[in-house]
């Protein structure tokens, strides 16, 4: 990790910020999930259209992702049936903070949070169940890292389209909006031991913010 903030532009519309997050601000985020983790609408195991299984734990936060019918919901309905919690305000603050140093206007109205393990994997997808309204204006996703490095890709605008590999450590920030909103991108490994001494979290937490 940098010792001082790093910005990359990896495309147009999307930034890999480096060491964003000092130690104590990833604490803090991690200390948040695992507490709204733990509540009656928690982390759960999606269960995608076709009956597999997905390889993370999932937190939904301010709307509910169903992993069957990939659209987002006011309730777990694929799950328990329970309406997700609400995105803590000083995740909001610190989403569209992140979102303007990398050039955006955005307040967030959802969270989806991923706990990766060993074994975890993100096969290459885009971020397309959102408003029509939201797509059409590049709104960008935020994804923050917390824990062991992520092996990260991010291609382009068709799946067969070349993709940069990039390392997610623990502290970074990635944005990606405007002409980037739909490019693919997944995680094909977990670094397992990268994590900084002191996270209250094994594994990685990916915290993806969204505007429906």
């Amino acid at each position: 990790m940098p010792t001082v903030p790093e910005w990359v532009e990896i495309a147009p519309g999307a930034l890999h910020l480096r060491g964003y997050l000092p130690l104590a601000q990833q604490q803090a985020v991690a200390a948040c999930c695992l507490a709204l983790g733990a509540g009656d609408a928690g982390f759960y195991t999606p269960v995608v259209r076709g009956g597999g299984v997905m390889s993370v734990r999932m937190l939904c936060l301010g709307r509910h992702w169903n992993a069957r019918t990939y659209s987002y919901e006011d309730v777990r309905s694929d799950v328990d049936g329970r309406p997700p919690p609400s995105i803590p305000a000083d995740l909001t603050i610190l989403a569209a903070r992140v979102a303007a140093d990398a050039g955006f206007t955005f307040t967030p109205d959802t969270c989806i949070v991923n706990w990766y393990t060993a074994t975890s994997r993100m096969g290459l997808h885009q971020d397309k169940d959102e408003s029509a309204e939201s797509l059409a204006h590049g709104a960008p996703v935020v994804s923050l890292s917390i824990g062991d490095t992520a092996r990260f890709l991010f291609g382009g605008l068709k799946r067969r389209d070349p993709v940069q590999k990039i390392l997610l450590e623990s502290g970074d920030a990635f944005v990606f909006g405007g002409p980037s909103r739909l490019r693919y991108h997944g995680v094909t490994r977990i670094e397992i031991g990268t994590a900084p001494d002191g996270l209250p979290v094994s594994g990685r937490l990916n915290l993806t913010f969204r505007k429906f």
